[in-house]
């Protein structure tokens, strides 16, 4: 159990739910608002009800990236209009990352600015999503497109959340805490290397709690993504387009999965520009891949892979800036790449 002090507010894993409870009625909100999804609603807001001391009102919406847009915002800006919520009113994002994104978003916009609490239920959000303020939607082809800087009031990370996950769901979150580790330090990237393979035996709370510190610091150095911030990419510019690229597909990827297959070709783009040894990354390939399911080939889709990562929001100039490894542990941002850089990382990961 811990309370980490972020910029303007605290981040509570595995507290006594009084708190939850005493910290609302601090907060005086003349009504209180809680988004699910039909997951959500059914796992975890049983579990809510048990912290919530004063009525509240759900706003379900349906769970997916693809839902992450205008068309369900307005259906939440709808569902606040017609039950009276102002500017007191209290949202509470009770959900993954899409909810967490979304639901800031809409608080943050509603009226000019509601009040609102996260609660993010995945591993992927309690770790990453879920901290640091970037709130925002999906627009037409391009990720996280619209979208603002805002803290929360408080986030509250429960990890009994995570019993509720199925298996593919709780390894996709570790694509993030393996990314903090990769970025920031060795010796934690050691530490997760060597834990047993079977996820559900892993100390989440402490594992948990790691990985926001390593995030909170970064943030705090750099709020609003400027410089430093942008190191929490690795991975993420392919990762974003390969997840992008098979969100309409049958066999949909998690955005976890993209995000380990984008940290592989993002270290390889990594090696071949002297930035870390061949050892380093053939350590990175080895325990990467353990938690790739199903490894797609990415060589016959890089014209439409390469186009998806030109309209990435970092680039600058049409050029494709990423953030890359400076050995493990360390990472260094806006470095630019060519394309037929990215198509050799596309080559290495379907030959290893």
């Amino acid at each position: 159990m811990s309370v980490i002090k972020a910029q303007n507010y605290n981040i509570l894993i595995d507290e006594e739910e009084a708190l939850f409870a005493s910290f609302i009625d601090r907060l005086k909100p003349s009504s209180v608002f809680v988004i699910v999804d039909e997951n959500t609603e059914l796992y975890c807001l049983p579990r809510l009800k048990t912290y919530m001391k004063i009525p509240f009102s759900s706003i379900r919406i349906s769970s997916g990236e693809q839902y992450k847009n205008l068309k369900t915002s307005t259906q939440i800006w709808n569902a606040l209009i017609s039950h009276g919520a102002d500017r007191k009113s209290l949202i509470i994002n009770l959900g993954g990352g899409v909810i967490g994104d979304m639901g800031g978003f809409v608080a943050s916009t509603y009226m000019r600015g509601m009040r609102f609490i996260q609660i993010p239920t995945s591993l992927l959000s309690q770790v990453d999503a879920g901290i640091g303020g970037k709130l925002g939607i999906d627009f037409l082809a391009y990720k996280n497109m619209i979208g603002v800087f805002n803290n929360p009031e408080m986030v509250w990370i429960d990890s009994s959340f995570l019993n509720t996950l199925p298996d593919r769901e709780l390894n996709s979150g570790l694509a993030e805490i393996y990314k903090h580790a990769l970025i920031h330090s060795n010796e934690h990237w050691d530490y997760l290397s060597a834990r047993d393979k079977a996820i559900r035996n892993w100390p989440f709370t402490e594992i948990i709690e790691r990985s926001v510190i390593i995030k909170n610091e970064i943030v705090e150095q750099d709020p609003f993504e400027q410089g430093l911030r942008k190191i929490l990419n690795f991975g993420h510019t392919i990762g974003h387009a390969v997840e992008t690229y098979f969100s309409d597909k049958e066999n949909v990827l998690l955005h976890g999965e993209a995000i380990f297959i984008g940290m592989i070709c993002e270290a390889y783009v990594s090696y071949t520009k002297s930035m870390i040894s061949r050892d380093d990354l053939e350590k990175i390939q080895k325990v990467l891949s353990e938690h790739i399911q199903e490894r797609p080939s990415l060589l016959g889709m890089s014209e439409e892979l390469l186009g998806l990562m030109k309209k990435d929001k970092k680039n600058t100039n049409q050029k494709l800036m990423l953030s890359l490894l400076n050995g493990i542990g360390s990472c260094a941002y806006d470095i630019e790449c060519h394309p037929n850089e990215i198509t050799d990382a596309f080559r290495f990961f379907d030959n290893y």
